[in-house]
């Protein structure tokens, strides 16, 4: 063995236990997700046999039919969608024009409504279901979507990232574009906004997560099933009927089926986005 070939194999040997790692750490991830969709394909004696069962005897694809059969899984699925499609398109909206206020506009108090803002990410958000129970109700707005998703119409964490995209863009921008002629409504829709797509890949990917996932405001909001969202139908569905666990993980599948393909479609832009919104302060 030469030289060369000897420096080469060693080099290989002291990567092993990191590819080693990330080996373990990606089955990690992987594992409960395809344990559940074994149990979607299984019987409930076969998920509850101890020892635990891992792969059905005889997969259980009815399963997934059985769930339209039990539970409005359609109507709440349209639900989700729309809730996710008004809430982030409010957020890419409002959190655009507010960051890009934070970040270029200057007027008295500013630094002080940021750090109000800011303050916002530091109280849990269950601390204002009471005022905002109160305010939907008195709106007459309980058991339909625009109460769902009014709460959820803006985001600080949202302002702040986009506010730390345009901050991180040069100055010359905006002078140019009012050089040309631009008002301050064109300087921000046609020449800065465009520039931050990463990061508006990130707000909106983010908004999709949480409002896909949220459970306890539409669980307040929502009594009937035909009403709720996926994610409280489903807590729902697994309180109403406790045995039946196989069906429970087949409607779970099924929810996380489209959130599962958009975040893998535009993971690298999310990435991104993360990366380059954080940069300067």
């Amino acid at each position: 063995m030469s030289e060369r070939s000897h420096n080469t194999w060693r080099q290989q040997v002291r990567l092993l236990p990191a590819h080693i790692i990330l080996l373990l750490g990606g089955l990690t991830m992987v594992f409960p997700f395809v344990w559940q969709v074994m149990m979607s394909l299984s019987t409930n004696p076969e998920i509850q046999s101890v020892p635990p069962q891992f792969l059905p005897a005889t997969p259980q694809w009815n399963n997934y039919v059985d769930v339209f059969a039990r539970m409005p899984f359609l109507s709440q699925f349209w639900t989700s969608l729309l809730i996710t499609v008004i809430r982030t398109g409010a957020q890419l909206l409002l959190c655009s024009m507010a960051g890009y206020a934070f970040a270029r506009m200057q007027f008295r108090g500013r630094n002080v409504l940021f750090g109000l803002l800011l303050a916002i990410l530091m109280i849990p958000s269950q601390a204002f279901l009471i005022t905002q129970y109160q305010i939907v109700k008195g709106m007459g707005l309980l058991e339909t979507p625009w109460g769902i998703v009014l709460p959820g119409l803006f985001s600080a964490f949202g302002t702040f990232l986009m506010r730390q995209a345009f901050m991180s863009l040069p100055k010359e921008l905006e002078e140019a574009a009012r050089l040309d002629g631009c008002n301050p409504w064109q300087v921000f829709w046609k020449v800065m906004l465009p520039l931050t797509k990463p990061s508006l890949f990130a707000v909106a990917i983010t908004t999709v997560l949480w409002s896909w996932n949220d459970l306890l405001w539409p669980l307040i909001v929502t009594t009937r099933e035909t009403n709720m969202p996926l994610s409280v139908g489903i807590a729902t569905f697994a309180g109403q009927h406790q045995a039946d666990w196989n069906l429970m993980m087949a409607a779970s599948v099924m929810a996380m089926a489209p959130i599962f393909a958009l975040f893998f479609a535009m993971q690298r832009k999310v990435i991104e986005g993360l990366a380059t919104s954080g940069l300067k302060g």
